[in-house]
């Protein structure tokens, strides 16, 4: 049994009691409450990382109190002592894939690229129905719920009709998930379809389901008139707006200029998300530094998915990548544009492995974007910014807000970035949940396994 073992009284029931002793991300902190400035940071090693040392006080479901751990508690107040473990806010995952999920046995990629992946994708499509789609997309929501994570963003692929099936879908999901996982759905489709009479069908689908409009953006004839009529019809529909943009190692792909340019112009209001950005990081110094300038004046946040983004780039059989195809994490945050890291596609054609895991997802994207030395903000990118992305109030511990926590036994970044985390702690609404993973198993009749 780990140090962060739950006391008895929390495995029967408690609505009111402290998590001692614990090491809270500072970054994670709600910077309008008064008290963060009164925590004393951690005096044992390692100081250089930016920790907090306090107890939480839990009631009926909230954070009602923080302290430093210095301060003595009560003898008599029912406590868990977590004996210096890492307690984060609950995840949010903004860019996810989950109608594709789960389906690498039934259309695997044959080689590993992305033009392989599209095609595959494609053969796939005959198969989502209502009846393949639920269970899937129900697979990877119950692996995110697991693994700690409260807001989940989804693409759904929306060609040749597909979106009347996959929204349903999405709606009684998120129907059913309510109060455990706050949903979204982006259509997704590629940019000529806004030449088509029928986006204007598909725009009042996705305004039907409150969702948000999207799109793939590659360089192709009409780009600029088809991102312009995306932003015409979201206006038109009060709908924000989320990219697929420029997700190849092409340098002369420079949708996210396009995108942060028509956003400027029609001085669109509605929120505005990217995701990939993969031609930034090859393009010149110069050309780099003026597209960051105008995302931080358009107010444009960006998404990265290097696990996928590091699966599908520069890979040629026999040949050892030369690029990485992850954009640039810190030149985006030096330039104040809000950025995210998220799970992408999870076993399907364009990535082969993955769990809806957000800790997985931090961990790898330290270690391939270098986002330490310091650590700095970059926990945000896994909690509070994917949530404001999404228009969320959550990803941050304070007082007043529910008790939607991930408790480790890895007491620094360190310790946290070095082992799996198999052994964390969910607690909701202050109560642990079950984080027993789904088995592979239950979908071995959908994709094929005898």
């Amino acid at each position: 049994m780990n140090s962060t073992a739950l006391p008895e009284f929390l495995q029967r029931s408690a609505a009111h009691y402290w998590l001692q002793n614990a090491r809270l991300p500072l970054t994670c902190i709600d910077g309008s409450v008064q008290w963060k400035t009164a925590i004393a940071p951690l005096s044992a090693p390692p100081i250089s990382e930016e920790l907090v040392a306090a107890h939480l006080e839990i009631q009926d479901g909230r954070i009602v109190a923080i302290i430093p751990a210095s301060q003595p508690l009560a003898p008599d107040q029912p406590a868990w002592d977590v004996r210096q473990g890492m307690v984060w806010p609950c995840f949010a995952d903004c860019h996810t894939h989950l109608d594709k999920g789960h389906t690498w046995f039934r259309n695997p990629n044959p080689d590993g690229t992305f033009d392989a992946a599209l095609k595959a994708a494609e053969a796939d499509h005959s198969n989502w129905s209502a009846e393949d789609l639920y269970p899937r997309m129900s697979f990877g929501l119950r692996c995110s719920y697991a693994h700690g994570t409260q807001a989940v963003r989804t693409h759904l692929d929306c060609l040749d009709g597909q979106e009347k099936v996959s929204f349903a879908v999405f709606d009684r999901l998120r129907q059913e998930w309510a109060g455990k996982i706050a949903l979204q759905a982006v259509c997704l489709v590629s940019m000529d379809y806004y030449d088509r009479p029928a986006a204007e069908s598909l725009a009042d689908t996705v305004a039907q389901y409150d969702g948000i409009l999207g799109g793939v953006i590659y360089p192709q004839p009409g780009l600029d008139a088809q991102i312009d009529r995306a932003f015409e019809l979201a206006e038109a529909r009060g709908l924000d707006l989320d990219f697929h943009v420029d997700e190849s190692l092409n340098p002369q792909a420079e949708g996210l200029r396009v995108v942060a340019e028509t956003k400027l112009r029609r001085g669109f209001q509605g929120k505005v998300n990217c995701g990939h950005c993969c031609s930034l990081s090859i393009q010149g110094g110069d050309r780099a530094q003026d597209t960051l300038a105008l995302l931080r004046q358009a107010g444009i946040s960006v998404v990265s998915l290097p696990m996928c983004n590091l699966y599908l780039q520069d890979r040629q059989p026999g040949r050892m990548p030369r690029y990485r195809g992850v954009t640039l994490l810190p030149e985006l945050r030096q330039f104040e544009v809000a950025v995210a890291l998220a799970s992408d596609n999870c076993r399907d054609a364009f990535f082969a492995y993955g769990d809806h895991d957000m800790v997985e997802v931090f961990t790898q994207s330290v270690r391939i974007g270098h986002l330490d030395r310091p650590i700095g903000d970059w926990p945000q990118a896994v909690t509070r910014t994917p949530a404001q992305t999404m228009g969320l109030d959550a990803g941050l511990l304070g007082v007043g807000r529910p008790a939607d926590l991930v408790v480790f036994k890895a007491r620094s970044f360190s310790e946290l970035l070095s082992r799996h985390q198999g052994d964390r702690i969910v607690l909701r609404d202050g109560h642990p949940i079950d984080t027993t993973l789904p088995d592979y198993a239950e979908l071995d009749a959908l994709v094929g396994i005898a």
